[in-house]
């Protein structure tokens, strides 16, 4: 790939310097684009993944037996548990990702695991872990998604595991807590457990094989317990609901409660599995409810023979990664979900910012998204009134019942600004879509049109802290963007209600809360350049705020890094190691408040080009532990936001399309957009060697 440089303000040395790190930063995306045209890395979330599989495992009474895909059982658990032994911090605990604090449930779980793999309790690793949970607590502290699996391995009293009626299914539309009114991940989680919960099949455990001394409160294994930042009132009137469905249960439920377990299961496997026009890859697609199916058909009785049971299986253990990019290294781990319409929509995009959109390779990506268009009509319609011409993205390569906004407008974007009468035609689907999945707030949810109904935060078995899909300003500032780049611009009613939803949520310092990202930087990346793009003047303060606060975070060496730790405490915003896609994300907004020839902005670019992987650190598994291609970036830190506070991601392309963007941004506001002779494929694989 050629670089032709134009005219500006830069030095030769520094525009070729740029120039070069531009060539490198695409050859390495290519690298790694699939035959068939997409882009699909590995999702990575924390120990609990390992840890809960293992559970689940001897819930089963399978953890001797062959996976799905012939594999020794028993050494795949055996892999699986030395991976959380790596996982274990000095202190003895599970973190949520590096750096963080010690996440208690996480830690009873780990321990739970190398107990049953048989680790010494009295050594002095287990006892220091051990301790460290009776020091939080202890074990009955954990929350609830945890005591699920404490309780049907005979550890906690199912009086301590909420209750979830699976006579939800039965709730009128108008009702509080009916099942649309929660979010889809929710939704696929519920239902599941509420057949676990109402069937409480348990497995009784050897005394050599409990967890009793990790309790602290004996009497708390029999109790519900509540968040602490549950309010009183709240805490009294769902324990009281609480104990009215236990006292039904222990008579046999109500009336329906057989139907209603028929009913339930008829939901999940409705969405579990699907071929054809619903094609689904396991409940949701996601990785707690394809646990929570095999748990739930595993009570009703479904021999381990039955296709359904055979297919949920193979589905989850799809996700297995075995070994290190390097080899075997005797672990294996697995990932929470698979990313490939979400991976390959940014990558395309990335190749377009790099002026790349007409090449084969942005053809091919564009192509294969078109093939992952969603026309069929799923659970977000219970929610939107009338006729919805719709056309809509998912974010795995299989899940017609959940496509989100935020991949349809990742999409929908990305293949506008490729061009042609297929993806634009395509993109006019998906918009319509996304127009019709505003909400009253004038903001856009992930998966459905929503209302904020926070009462639902404080229900027993909401700890997971993401039972609702509000509109946040994160998704809402993309599909600003993404309308920008069909010419809705900022006069249109539509756009102004969603400018003046994310002007409501700027925080103090001119910053903006992530849902989706780490954290503020995410957030306010995302919230910005939207509305400017849509034609709201830059000068306006509340734009001028954010790009202060954005100065005010960044490095001396021109970086940028945010721990998830800000979630915990906002004094942290904008604080923590430096990584590459976040120095990208902030490095975009710079550019776009302040212009091509910020100083500041150089500085983030030239970071950026002073830290890619060179041939020989790519070579060298020290100091590439990921394997990456060179062009790429080193980044150990998790970026990516599950659910505030639980769950957070490390999604391994984030650190390469992303700084790709912002280069390939820098570079074409500086007339250095990229030549794509027809050979760019091929030249675009030399130079990663070079």
């Amino acid at each position: 790939m050629n670089v032709t440089l134009g005219e500006g303000s830069l030095d030769r040395a520094t525009r070729d310097e740029i120039a070069v790190a531009l060539d490198r930063a695409v050859a390495a995306l290519s690298s790694l684009q699939k035959p068939d045209g997409h882009w699909c890395a590995e999702l990575e979330g924390d120990s609990i993944l390992q840890s809960e599989y293992i559970l689940m495992k001897w819930m089963l009474r399978q953890e001797a037996q062959p996976l799905s895909d012939g594999r020794d059982g028993r050494e795949v658990l055996a892999r699986l548990t030395e991976k959380l032994r790596r996982q274990r911090r000095d202190d003895g605990g599970w973190g949520q990702y590096p750096g963080s604090g010690v996440d208690l449930s996480a830690t009873v779980k780990g321990y739970f695991c190398l107990k049953l793999a048989g680790d010494d309790p009295r050594s002095p690793e287990m006892a220091r872990t051990r301790e460290l949970i009776r020091a939080m607590g202890g074990a009955e502290r954990c929350n609830s998604f945890t005591n699920f699996y404490l309780a049907s391995l005979g550890q906690i009293s199912w009086d301590a595991v909420p209750a979830i009626p699976p006579e939800l299914v039965y709730l009128p539309k108008w009702f509080y807590f009916h099942m649309d009114k929660m979010s889809a991940w929710s939704r696929t989680m519920i239902l599941p457990l509420a057949i676990v919960t109402a069937l409480r099949k348990t497995r009784e455990l050897p005394a050599s094989a409990s967890i009793d001394e990790l309790f602290v409160d004996g009497e708390a294994r029999h109790r519900l317990k509540f968040r602490d930042d549950v309010p009183a009132r709240w805490k009294r009137f769902f324990g009281a609901a609480d104990r009215v469905l236990k006292f039904l249960h222990h008579r046999g439920g109500t009336p329906w409660r057989t139907k209603a377990i028929q009913d339930s299961l008829d939901w999940i496997l409705t969405r579990a599995g699907q071929d054809g026009p619903a094609a689904t890859d396991g409940l949701g697609a996601i990785y707690p409810p394809m646990v929570y199916i095999q748990v739930a058909l595993d009570g009703l009785g479904y021999e381990r023979s039955h296709p359904i049971v055979q297919r949920a299986e193979r589905e989850l253990d799809e996700f297995f990664v075995h070994g290190s990019p390097w080899g075997d290294d005797g672990t294996s781990h697995m990932q929470p979900c698979f990313s490939p319409v979400w991976d390959t929509g940014i990558a395309l995009y990335a190749l377009a910012d790099c002026g790349l959109e007409a090449t084969a390779s942005a053809e091919r990506a564009a192509e294969w998204l078109r093939t992952k268009e969603c026309r069929f009509v799923g659970d977000w319609k219970n929610n939107v009134e009338g006729d919805v011409p719709f056309s809509g993205w998912f974010f795995e390569y299989h899940n017609a019942y959940y496509p989100d906004v935020d991949d349809t407008a990742m999409v929908t974007m990305s293949l506008r600004r490729t061009g042609g009468a297929a993806n634009e035609e395509a993109s006019a689907r998906g918009l319509a879509w996304i127009f019709a999945m505003q909400n009253k707030d004038g903001g856009w949810a992930a998966f459905d049109k929503t209302e904020d109904r926070r009462i639902l935060e404080y229900v027993p078995f909401a700890d997971h802290n993401a039972i609702q899909d509000p509109s946040c300003p994160d998704i809402t500032g993309r599909v600003l963007e993404c309308l920008s780049w069909h010419g809705i611009k900022n006069d249109d009613r539509r756009v102004r209600r969603a400018i003046d939803f994310i002007r409501s949520h700027q925080e103090s310092e001119g910053c903006w809360f992530g849902r989706w990202g780490v954290n503020y930087i995410y957030g306010t990346w995302q919230a910005v350049i939207g509305p400017i793009r849509c034609g709201e003047d830059r000068a306006q303060d509340w734009i001028q705020r954010a790009g202060r606060w954005l100065k005010s975070v960044q490095k001396p060496d021109g970086s940028f890094g945010e721990s998830a730790n800000s979630y915990e405490d906002p004094r942290l915003k904008g604080q923590g190691p430096a990584t590459a896609s976040q120095t990208a994300w902030a490095a975009m907004v710079l550019q776009e408040i302040y212009g091509k020839d910020d100083p500041d902005l150089l500085r983030a670019i030239r970071w950026l080009a002073a830290t890619q992987l060179s041939v020989a650190d790519a070579a060298d598994p020290a100091r590439n532990p990921d394997r990456d291609p060179p062009g790429s970036w080193v980044e150990t830190e998790f970026t990516g936001t599950g659910f505030p506070k639980v769950f957070y991601l490390r999604y391994h392309l984030y650190r390469l399309y992303f700084p790709t963007m912002a280069i390939g941004r820098f570079c074409r506001a500086h007339g250095m957009a990229a030549a794509t002779p027809s050979a760019s494929d091929r030249r675009a694989a030399q130079l990663v060697g070079s």
